[in-house]
C-alpha cells in the first residue's frame, strides 16, 4: 500500500511559515470583498504598531472632513524648513519653504509618504478627529496616538542620540539590543490587520465617503510608488493594486487592495517585524508580496 501522502497546510500555517523563513514575524488578514465570508487570517487581531500606516485613516479622516464641510481641500498650508517631520521622501528632503493645499499634502502623503506632508495634515485633522472618525467606524482596535515627528522624539529619547539619524543607526545596528518599549504597540498609534482590511472594505464599498473622496483615496493608493511589496505579487498589467506601507526600524507593513482581472477583489493587510532592523530588508519584502499573492489565489 502506497504511504498517504502529507496533509496540506492550512493557510495560517502555510503564511507563519512563509514569515519565518524570511526571519520575521507576521500578521495577516485577507477578505475577498466579493465574497466577505471568505477570509485568511494569522494573528489578524492582534494588536501591532502601525508605523506609517497610519497615514491611512488620516487621509480617510481629512475626505470625511471634507464631505461634511469642515475643511477646504484647496485650503494652502505654508510648510517651513526648521518645522518639518524629518524623512526621506516628499517635503522633508526639501530645503525651502513649501506651501500647499491640503488635498496636496495628502496626496504626497500617500503616494511618497511624506512624513512633513503627513504630520502637518495631522495638525489640521487633529488626534481627536481622526479618534472620533475610528470610533464611529468601528475601528475599535485602532489608536492614532501621535505622528511621524512624535514616534522619532520617542525613538531619540529610547536610544538616547541627538537626533533621528543617529537614532535610526542605533537602531539598525543588529549587535545592540533594541531599546526598551521601542516596538510596544500601546505606546504609539496601533492596530490590527483585520481593523484594517475593515476599514479598506467600507471605503471600496463606498460606506465612509462621498463617491469623489472614494475617487481621491482609491486614487492616491494606487499612486503609491512603493512597489516592493503587495504590488511586487501581481507583476501584471491586468492587476490593479493599490496600497499603503509603513516601515520603522524592525516593522515593515503594508495594506492595500488587489483587483484581479475576472476577480475577486481583495483587501490585504500584511504586518510584519524581522528578528533584523537593517533599512533594507529584501527578504521581508518579498515574504510581503508572496503571502499577498498566496491569499489572492486561495480566494480566487
Amino acid at each position: 500500500m502506497s504511504p498517504r501522502p502529507p496533509r496540506p497546510l492550512g493557510a495560517a500555517a502555510h503564511l507563519s511559515g512563509v514569515f519565518d523563513d524570511a526571519g520575521a514575524r507576521g500578521w495577516f488578514h485577507a477578505v475577498s470583498l466579493d465574497r466577505p465570508d471568505e477570509q485568511i487570517a494569522l494573528d489578524a487581531d492582534h494588536v501591532v504598531p502601525m508605523a506609517s500606516v497610519y497615514k491611512l485613516p488620516l487621509v480617510v479622516a481629512f475626505s470625511e472632513l471634507v464631505d461634511r464641510g469642515e475643511l477646504d481641500p484647496r485650503q494652502p498650508l505654508t510648510l517651513e524648513p526648521g518645522d518639518r517631520t524629518p524623512g526621506p521622501t516628499g517635503v522633508s528632503i526639501l530645503s525651502d519653504p513649501v506651501t500647499m493645499s491640503l488635498r496636496d499634502l495628502a496626496a504626497s502623503t500617500m503616494a511618497v509618504s511624506d512624513n512633513a506632508a503627513a504630520d502637518a495634515l495631522l495638525e489640521v485633522v487633529g488626534l481627536d478627529r481622526v479618534a472620533d472618525f475610528l470610533r464611529r467606524h468601528g475601528l475599535t482596535d485602532t489608536r492614532v496616538r501621535r505622528g511621524t515627528a512624535g514616534n522619532l522624539r520617542d525613538l531619540v529619547r529610547r536610544t538616547r542620540t541627538s537626533g533621528p539619524d543617529a537614532a535610526f543607526a542605533v537602531l539598525a545596528d543588529n549587535d545592540t539590543a533594541d531599546p526598551d518599549g521601542i516596538y510596544e504597540a500601546a505606546g504609539g498609534s496601533s492596530t490590527t490587520a483585520q481593523d484594517m482590511t475593515r476599514l479598506l472594505a467600507m471605503l471600496w464599498a463606498g460606506a465612509i465617503l462621498s463617491a469623489e473622496q472614494t475617487a481621491f483615496v482609491r486614487r492616491l493608493m494606487e499612486l503609491q510608488v512603493f512597489g516592493q511589496r503587495i504590488a511586487a505579487g501581481f507583476p501584471y498589467d491586468g492587476v490593479r493594486v493599490y496600497g499603503k506601507t509603513g516601515s520603522f526600524g524592525a516593522l515593515r507593513h503594508e495594506v492595500g487592495v488587489v483587483e484581479l482581472p475576472g476577480g475577486p477583489t481583495v483587501a490585504l493587510a500584511v504586518f510584519t517585524r524581522a528578528a533584523r532592523a537593517d533599512r533594507r530588508l529584501p527578504r521581508v519584502d518579498a515574504a510581503i508580496a508572496h503571502a499577498a499573492r498566496y491569499a489572492a489565489d486561495r480566494l480566487r
